[in-house]
């Protein structure tokens, strides 16, 4: 159990650990400096992602919601004094028309909600949309690398895609940019350009993911990229 914690990194920081392994986690991190890296490296990214996806919700939306609300039954207030006991077979009505108003304001949410947050044509938004397919797949593996700097690296089988994250990486020279190599059996493959995000910080590399790669590698290159390497590289993480 001891060595399959470290492979719940992904799932505990997006809550999709069940309490009992939750738990356990917990008391893991306490011990393990680099499994509570990556959970707040993989939170922080979560929440960029969402910050990038959200979307103010229509006024149709709110004018909507509160004419359903206006058309539902509320529950009565608690009172201390004893009430005769209730029929368990018949239900009072005011608890059938409650829970059809509520089913119907809900279902009018949803769809709203979904109609307005699909990543639609903006191809900023399809990208991280993708990202996040990624972070949550059921078979996302995530690795760290050495320094310098911070380097996660995740990868799914069943999307065919793999992540790369980095922060803290050493400043460029004037005209240089990060690029991220993918090494295995087949060669080294261009997997694109690191664009910064902040200070010290760059947005994900996402990429398809060729079978047989071992390896990830990140070089400093000329800003518009090199079609291999041209120096050696600043970060290498063993994916195996």
């Amino acid at each position: 159990m001891t060595a399959e914690l470290h492979t719940l990194t992904g799932a505990y920081a997006l809550n999709a650990v069940p309490d009992e392994e939750a738990e356990a986690f917990k008391k893991h991190l306490r011990g393990c400096p680099a499994c509570a890296q990556e959970v707040k490296e993989l939170r922080e990214t979560a929440a960029r992602l969402g910050s990038a996806l959200a979307a103010v919700p229509p006024q149709r939306m709110r004018e909507a919601t509160l004419t359903q609300v206006a058309q539902t039954r509320q529950w009565p207030p608690l009172v201390a004094a004893v009430r005769r006991p209730r029929p368990a077979k018949k239900p009072p009505i005011r608890i059938a028309l409650w829970g059809a108003a509520a089913a119907a304001a809900g279902a009018l949410v949803f769809g709203l909600v979904t109609a307005n947050t699909e990543p639609g044509t903006d191809p900023a938004q399809r990208q991280l949309a993708s990202v996040n397919a990624v972070l949550t797949a059921p078979d996302a593996s995530t690795v760290k690398g050495a320094v310098p700097g911070t380097t996660t690296v995740v990868t799914s089988r069943s999307q065919g895609k793999i992540v790369v994250m980095a922060g803290d990486l050493p400043p460029l020279a004037p005209g240089k940019a990060y690029q991220v190599w993918l090494i295995g059996k087949s060669g080294v493959h261009s997997a694109g350009l690191m664009a910064e995000d902040g200070p010290h910080r760059t947005r994900p590399v996402l990429a398809d993911l060729p079978g047989g790669i071992d390896r990830v590698g990140i070089t400093a290159e000329p800003a518009g990229g090199s079609p291999a390497p041209t120096v050696p590289a600043v970060v290498m993480v063993n994916l195996a």
